[in-house]
């Protein structure tokens, strides 16, 4: 098997740019519309939307590696790491360590990229982490970086990076290519192709012992971000994390060729989706805000309880809707008091009730928001 690092052209990617135009093109006009979006969010409160959407990144990046992360210790940790009030619910190693990089990639979008960066990155996401024989430093084990599945004695090999003493190298040289390749840069790139390529170039470079996903999938924010000259703060591993199979089959792929239309009309695609559910998160986080305006005083404790559980599963909410037995669960009430809550909920138009007996659910009742 040849890999794409082993070809006599290697890094010269290829591919139709006129083809990517149209979605160059969508992307900035999608980029105008969450920053309008976001200008509806009050300041007072746009500190909790970067919040929500950097936590909801955390926890989704982590998951793509199988990863399962503490949601409310990930959002602790960002409260700290962005200077403000902090709760009273501790900060976890892994959950910390994920969210100080979020943090990092965030406020320092503009910089050029260097090898300190990166390894700052990498101390970070993985100082909790005792398996690992290098943190903090390219990986430098003499045994092939693979990327395998399957079992131990029959495995099927998906990928084999560069040796690691060929790593240092590969590494400069992607660093020339990112500050030629920037907005302000002799030849710059339009932003999902720059992003695209980015990503899937130090994919296969793969220069860490753990943790290249991660770091890749950063990479791929900061870059976007450059190009639009503010943090994107777009659901791309929120995306990615939906499409898990398909996104690790594109790289898998592309991993074996330099010819890469395809894999950047995937990754174009999957951006623009990831902007439009950053819109939609953005509306839902001001619909939110709209209905305490107007219900807050009249939830009693059980019942604020039960909102704020639900508003907490986001835009989609409860799988199948609210119902009774979900309300005792949460709040530990009795059957009748949680009738008479439940009533009262829907009088008051904070839900709408749907179905009968023990088909009855509820549903958040939202104002539709418009950009």
């Amino acid at each position: 098997m040849v890999w794409n690092w082993q070809i006599p052209d290697w890094p010269g990617f290829r591919y139709d740019s006129a083809a990517l135009a149209p979605l160059e093109q969508r992307f900035l006009l999608s980029s105008g519309e969450i920053l309008g979006a976001v200008h509806h969010v009050r300041p007072s409160e746009r500190d909790q939307l970067r919040i929500d959407l950097l936590s909801d990144e955390a926890m989704k990046t982590s998951a793509i590696e199988g990863e399962m992360l503490d949601r409310l210790s990930v959002q602790s940790s960002l409260r700290r790491q962005l200077g403000l009030a902090p709760d009273n619910y501790s900060s976890k190693p892994r959950e910390q360590g994920v969210a100080e990089m979020m943090v990092d990639v965030y406020s320092t979008y503009a910089e050029p990229l260097t090898h300190k960066t990166l390894f700052r990155w990498h101390r970070m996401l993985l100082s909790h982490d005792r398996r690992l024989e290098t943190i903090g430093g390219y990986r430098q084990h003499k045994d092939a970086m693979q990327i395998v599945s399957g079992r131990l004695d029959r495995p099927t090999v998906h990928f084999e990076a560069p040796s690691s003493v060929q790593v240092p190298e590969e590494m400069d040289r992607y660093m020339v290519w990112l500050d030629r390749t920037a907005p302000d840069a002799a030849n710059p790139l339009p932003a999902l192709t720059r992003a695209g390529l980015g990503h899937l170039y130090f994919e296969s470079i793969h220069p860490f012992e753990d943790g290249n996903g991660r770091l890749g999938r950063a990479l791929a924010e900061k870059s976007l971000a450059q190009n639009i000259g503010q943090p994107s703060l777009i659901a791309l591993a929120f995306t990615i994390e939906r499409e898990r199979k398909t996104y690790y089959d594109q790289l898998e792929q592309h991993q074996k060729t330099l010819d890469v239309t395809s894999w950047l009309e995937w990754f174009a695609e999957t951006v623009l989706t990831a902007q439009q559910v950053t819109l939609e998160r953005v509306g839902f986080f001001i619909a939110k805000a709209h209905f305490y305006d107007r219900h807050r005083e009249k939830l009693n404790k059980r019942q604020a309880k039960v909102i704020e559980r639900m508003f907490r599963e986001g835009p989609d909410g409860f799988k199948g809707g609210l119902s009774a037995e979900n309300y005792l669960s949460i709040t530990g009430t009795s059957r009748a008091t949680a009738t008479r809550d439940l009533q009262h909920l829907v009088e008051t138009g904070a839900v709408t009730r749907t179905g009968e007996r023990r088909y009855t659910r509820y549903w958040l009742r939202l104002e539709k928001q418009s950009a």
